[in-house]
């Protein structure tokens, strides 16, 4: 009934439109007016979240080839990342918005989006979600076996991830456990086993993902509020900035240990230092009330994540030469 009511009382002009989605992005501008709801559904107009699952990956990928000496991580590995990435952050996003189909036409953000607004069925979405959990399934099983257990692992925070925010302030908590899980495979994919360095990136990933989404959920504190959904952003409130900072020095932390317990040099650290000051000035700016500025915000972290990825990458090359 939610799903009947949002979609009837949306203008015809309102149906196709995200809030969050950027203006002439790619989806708009060159798919085909047919396929243009599915690519909605997985998010393909908002490239930002599959960055934050894909960078974990490279970073783990990068610093095992710094710890043994490679000059580079395999470059079929990161290919490899970058197209599950894709296909699995698509694919949490279609399962999500069947879960929450009934929350997200009571939120204004979310209203829009292809299954309350009636441009997507149920059924399709199902179908679509198969279809590109397909494509994950024959990424994964390009690694080794270790790595494809592992990757399979995965599996059980992202079906538990949607339900979350219906039973605790702590649902960020859960994106980080699924979100991160990269920093394991990376690592796994290039050595084929298990160190103190994945581990504590991973740690390190999942209080990154903490920080960044409770940024995102300042969007919708207020109808999250009404409907009674819980998330960080709720719990914090007027010290959401003081909370995030608190998350962002703990993965700084975790991530510098990471890269101690791996070997990096100098370049790596000065990468994290100009990344911790990043996150710093991101904390710093947080309006508890200021929607605009959270999206924004919570976009900058593929500049962080890049940032690392960049200088573990030179200083494994240039330790290498």
């Amino acid at each position: 009934m939610a799903q009947e009511y949002q979609a009837e009382s949306l203008l015809p002009s309102q149906r196709h439109q995200i809030p969050d989605a950027p203006d002439g992005n790619w989806v708009d501008g060159h798919l085909p007016e047919a396929m243009r709801p599915l690519a909605r559904l997985a998010r393909w107009d908002r490239p930002i979240g599959w960055w934050l699952l894909l960078l974990p990956c490279w970073w783990s990928s990068a610093l095992a080839a710094d710890s043994i000496g490679d000059n580079l991580p395999n470059i079929s590995t990161l290919v490899l990342f970058l197209i599950g990435a894709v296909a699995m952050r698509g694919a949490g996003c279609t399962y999500n918005d069947i879960v929450d189909r009934d929350l997200d036409a009571s939120v204004a953000r979310t209203r829009a989006r292809p299954i309350p607004s009636g441009q997507v069925t149920v059924a399709t979405a199902a179908l679509f979600l198969l279809a590109q959990l397909v494509v994950g399934l024959v990424v994964l099983l390009q690694f080794n076996e270790f790595t494809v257990w592992l990757g399979l692992g995965s599996l059980v925070f992202v079906a538990l991830y949607p339900f979350l925010k219906r039973i605790t302030y702590w649902p960020q908590v859960g994106l980080g456990l699924a979100f991160s899980w990269g920093a394991l495979l990376g690592w796994t994919a290039e050595t084929g086993s298990f160190a103190a360095a994945p581990l504590l990136l991973y740690a390190g990933g999942v209080f990154w993902t903490i920080g960044y989404d409770t940024i995102y959920a300042i969007q919708d504190i207020e109808d999250d509020g009404l409907i009674g959904v819980r998330s960080t952003a709720r719990l914090f409130g007027k010290r959401i900035g003081l909370a995030v900072g608190l998350f962002y020095a703990g993965a700084v932390i975790l991530f510098a240990t990471s890269f101690a317990a791996a070997g990096a040099d100098w370049l790596a650290f000065a990468a994290i230092s100009l990344g911790a000051a990043h996150l710093a000035r991101q904390a710093s700016r947080i309006k508890e009330a200021n929607s605009a500025r959270a999206l924004t915000l919570f976009h900058s972290n593929r500049t962080f994540g890049l940032i690392l990825f960049a200088g573990i990458l030179f200083d494994s090359v240039i330790t290498a030469s």
